[in-house]
């Protein structure tokens, strides 16, 4: 008989959490996880999964323009918001339903209710306290504000997803991947839209082309984009609310949502006195191995604030679940991480932006190829695809991959295989392109354009 109630007590079910508490209850550990807000986490809720279904009914004003030019005559159209809320919540309620029956059955005990640490070994949930083994802390992030006056007024990409009425005039701030998804959300179901960032380009850490490029898309497209622009101070009048801005201008909004960032949602959790140590980000401290510093007590996903995507989170839990309990010794692999975003058009990426290459390999080749997609050339849409490509002079390995355009997620993800694979230029070339298409352009760039 082990000397506690569990082997593994999760704190959070998320994507992380889930996957790690069924993983390890799959092993025939005894595995219990906490959760005080809803199942599947902020991706499931709040994140990744109605943000995409936003994009999708964000797109279809454009689609149905669009569509005229290849004959179709689409009259009539209207798009009504409390449809696509009500739809939404009924397929987010679908998706808890399944991470509860997952959970449950994979031998999983759901404990409902907001768990705290009390020490290295147990865990309090509704002043009942429970023991184990290991406890894994997966509780993510939270979208942080800044501390302005009028900040009551702020709201976040957590309220946009339960907004009652579509507001006419909205200001979104940030320049990150949610900021730049939900201006092009807003904007495409007929807001009036101003993205306001404090930095000179948005999409800070991505390459610089694909930066320039989606800018110049995205006000074309009609996003009133300003950068090193932020908001000093906010009131509420009668008419809406008023953002100040640090140099004195003013706009008039009815839904001002930031986007600035999110934090480790560590406040309260009794870290410390289970002896866990949190940077000065609040971010959980942990090793190679996601152990924190209480050998028994781990952390994964975006709690220790390491690459904040879903996917990763889960493939963090599957290291660890398969080192604690089946005696594995795997290490969690950051290098070359697809990922996408969801803006208007989208962005997909892999690998190195150029100036990180030039900067670790010295001698690179850069190919880049600048079109409009055959999809708008009937069409008045002027909507242009960049795809690019940075290789290793040397030894011809291909070290970064962008794109700006329709699909680019569903195309980056299966080059990412090849970069993970250690493609070479060479490799792409042996490559037949499917023709026609737009991912056919990855394995025709002949001519590097800088070196």
């Amino acid at each position: 008989m082990s000397a506690y109630d569990y082997d593994l007590f999760v704190i959070g079910a998320g994507s992380g959490g889930v996957r790690g508490s069924r993983m390890a209850a799959g092993m025939g550990k005894k595995v219990a996880v906490a959760e005080d807000m809803f199942l599947g986490g902020t991706c499931v809720n709040v994140g990744c999964v109605p943000k995409k279904l936003f994009v999708y009914a964000s797109h279809f004003g454009e689609d149905f323009h669009d569509s005229q030019g290849f004959g179709w005559s689409v009259n009539d159209k209207s798009f009504n918001w409390k449809t696509l809320i009500e739809n939404k919540n009924k397929e987010i309620s679908r998706l808890n339903g399944i991470y509860e029956n997952l959970l449950k059955n994979a031998g999983v005990e759901l404990i409902n209710g907001r768990a705290t640490l009390v020490d290295a070994h147990t865990v309090e949930v509704a002043g009942k306290q429970y023991t184990a083994e290991k406890i894994l802390v997966a509780v993510g992030g939270w979208p942080s504000v800044p501390d302005i006056p009028g900040k009551e007024y702020i709201s976040t990409s957590n309220d946009a997803f339960y907004l009652e009425e579509l507001p006419e005039r909205i200001i979104v701030v940030g320049g990150g991947y949610i900021a730049v998804e939900f201006a092009g959300i807003f904007n495409g179901v007929g807001a009036n839209v101003t993205q306001l960032y404090r930095s000179e380009k948005i999409l800070r850490g991505f390459d610089e082309d694909i930066r320039d490029h989606l800018t110049t898309e995205i006000i074309r497209k009609g996003v009133d984009l300003r950068v090193n622009s932020n908001i000093a101070s906010i009131e509420k009048t009668d008419s809406g609310l008023v953002a100040t801005l640090e140099d004195g201008s003013t706009i008039e909004a009815d839904f001002i949502m930031y986007a600035t960032g999110r934090s480790p949602k560590t406040a309260n959790l009794g870290l410390e006195a289970a002896g866990v140590e949190m940077d000065k980000a609040g971010a959980i401290v942990v090793n190679d191995d996601f152990q924190t510093s209480q050998p028994n007590i781990y952390a994964l996903g975006d709690v220790i604030n390491r690459v904040q995507l879903t996917p990763v989170a889960i493939e963090e839990a599957m290291v660890l679940v398969h080192n604690l309990f089946a005696g594995e010794d795997r290490k969690m692999d950051y290098d070359n991480i697809p990922t996408a975003v969801f803006s208007q058009p989208s962005v997909g990426t892999v690998g190195l932006t150029e100036a990180q290459a030039r900067y670790q390999y010295g001698e690179i080749d850069v190919y880049k190829s600048d079109f409009r997609p055959m999809k708008f050339t009937l069409t008045e849409n002027q909507e242009r695809t960049l795809m690019k490509l940075i290789v290793d002079r040397n030894s011809d390995k291909v070290l970064g991959l962008h794109m700006v355009g329709p699909d680019a997620g569903e195309i980056v993800q299966g080059m990412g295989i090849a970069l993970k694979a250690g493609a070479t230029k060479a490799h792409f070339d042996a490559t037949i392109g499917i023709h026609p298409s737009s991912a056919e352009e990855f394995v025709t760039m002949r001519s590097p354009v800088s070196s």
